[in-house]
């Protein structure tokens, strides 16, 4: 069964919502707490270790209303159903959609066996790796992990090492996307090819970019005198051919598969770097927070359901009130990647312009997603969030421990979170004059965890995965292909061979001029 189809225009309550933007654009939103006796209550849900306030949002009960509304006239529930059946929603590809399996522990499936398996397969490396089981070729104890891939296969790993330092094992991991030769190089520099493993992960095992480093790296562990190169290198692909043809043994080779996307792909044996810096249990846990998100999405009354409370402000500030933008704001320095990770997630997926219909829209869909961590982010671009001419919905991502227990630094780190959710809404004066004017009225979500663990990161993925498909779903676009990122990926192989044979072929002038420029130089 496919995704249920509808313009979201052509429904009541999108037309009634267009008015709604009008009407309450000049609302302020503590003007809004004074007018209602339950607001908190109503714009807040609690769920497992997690708390959600977007009580400071430019929304009263009739917006909300007329959003969870607009939420049922696209069948929300029915094709949150369709994702999880393993329909092949994926319909530009006709494929399932199941990152979810990949984190689901009580499948029973053909598909759920396989799963477990792959399962089995990382707890087994990791473990063997984590002992000195599994050795290098000259029987040295493995110290390095070099993840080499690109979007998916770099972004989410990376992301998840980086959050969960804190429970890092003793191997050190470094990750390689960019065909950037220079990058690559410097990694080498200061790694012990001896002791090194390196994970090419890609899914066709044709990524440009991945194989050429995948060939820069074997070039230089021949170079190095190791002999059986084939004890450093783990594929993480769909084309066991190619791999095993490029020089790895088969049984270290991971599976991917088509129904998961690479910007989805973090929990299954792409996350095999992330298992192995912070141990095979860690990783379970991190699954299992996310599966916990994925339950409460299945079964929440939509009123309460954070992915869809989320996804409905979103389409809200993005359709009714002309936000171009929204910005995520962790405040902790372990989750400086998650801006960039969710960057993906949201642009890749629903930034389209043709319809489930195959028609152009005639509404606004992907939201531009941008952020970094606080209090850094206060020092550098929090200025056009108070007082620039634009407004930029925020979330707001905190943690109420310290993991190191260093509770006066962490005090303040807080207060300042705090802090900036109040003063975006409220605003006011510095001392006399304008320049010192701040008029508030800013939104903003607050998203609150006991402390940064694998558990609640796992939960974070999740629901903002789950907000990439509400939004999806009610804007009535494929959030599932990538057709854009192949354009450029076309383009790029026929200039390379242009590059290289110094034969330009027709292009428009600006162009050929850049390519004249490179070849001449």
């Amino acid at each position: 069964m496919n995704l249920f189809k509808t313009n979201p225009t052509t429904t009541e309550a999108w037309r009634m919502l267009l008015k709604k933007g009008q009407d309450i654009g000049s609302t302020k939103i503590i003007d809004l707490f004074d007018s209602s006796n339950n607001r908190l209550e109503k714009f807040s849900i609690e769920f497992d270790n997690m708390f959600l306030d977007f009580s400071k949002n430019i929304i009263d009960s009739e917006t909300f209303d007329l959003l969870l509304k607009l939420s049922e006239d696209c069948q929300i529930k029915k094709n949150i159903k369709s994702l999880f059946d393993g329909d092949k929603i994926n319909e530009t590809e006709n494929r399932s959609v199941l990152h979810t399996a990949l984190r689901d522990f009580n499948l029973s499936s053909e598909i759920g066996k396989e799963l477990l398996s792959d399962r089995k397969k990382i707890k087994k490396f990791t473990n063997d790796i984590l002992s000195g089981k599994t050795k290098g070729s000259t029987n040295k104890k493995i110290t390095d992990i070099v993840n080499v891939g690109i979007g998916g296969s770099n972004l989410g790993p990376n992301m998840v090492v980086e959050s969960l330092k804190f429970y890092k094992t003793e191997l050190s991991c470094h990750f390689v996307s960019n065909v950037d030769g220079d990058h690559l190089s410097e990694i080498l520099k200061v790694i012990d090819p001896e002791t090194t493993v390196f994970i090419i992960v890609s899914k066709t095992f044709t990524t440009q970019e991945t194989l050429t480093n995948a060939k820069k790296i074997k070039e230089f562990l021949i170079h190095r005198s190791i002999g059986d190169i084939s004890k450093h290198f783990i594929g993480v692909t769909s084309n066991i051919k190619s791999a095993v043809e490029f020089g790895l043994n088969k049984e270290n080779i991971f599976n991917m598969y088509d129904f998961v996307g690479g910007r989805f792909s973090v929990w299954g044996c792409v996350g095999l770097s992330v298992s192995l810096a912070i141990g095979y249990e860690n990783f379970e846990k991190f699954l299992k927070g996310a599966n916990k998100m994925d339950e409460h999405f299945k079964s929440a009354n939509l009123e309460k359901n954070i992915p869809v409370c989320l996804a409905l402000i979103s389409i809200w500030y993005n359709n009714f009130m002309n936000c171009e933008t929204e910005a995520v704001l962790p405040y902790s320095e372990y989750l400086k990647f998650l801006p960039n990770y969710l960057q993906q997630m949201f642009m890749e997926s629903n930034g389209k312009c043709t319809d489930r219909f195959s028609k152009k829209v005639d509404y606004q869909t992907g939201t531009i997603v941008w952020g970094g961590t606080g209090t850094n982010s206060q020092h550098a671009f929090f200025q056009l969030l108070h007082q620039g001419t634009k407004l930029i919905p925020c979330d707001f991502i905190g943690f109420k421990s310290s993991l190191h227990g260093n509770n006066d630094a962490h005090n303040k780190l807080m207060s300042n979170f705090f802090a900036q959710t109040e003063a975006l809404m409220i605003g006011g004066s510095m001392g006399n004059g304008p320049f010192r004017k701040f008029e508030g009225n800013n939104p903003s979500n607050t998203i609150l965890f006991d402390k940064v663990s694998p558990d609640s990161l796992g939960m974070i993925l999740s629901m903002y995965e789950h907000k990439v498909f509400v939004q999806g779903v009610i804007l009535n676009i494929f959030s599932f292909d990538q057709w854009g990122v192949e354009l450029g990926k076309s383009l790029a192989s026929k200039l390379l061979t242009e590059i290289e044979s110094k034969n330009i072929l027709k292009h428009d002038p600006s162009t050929k001029n850049l390519l004249d420029k490179l070849i001449n130089k």
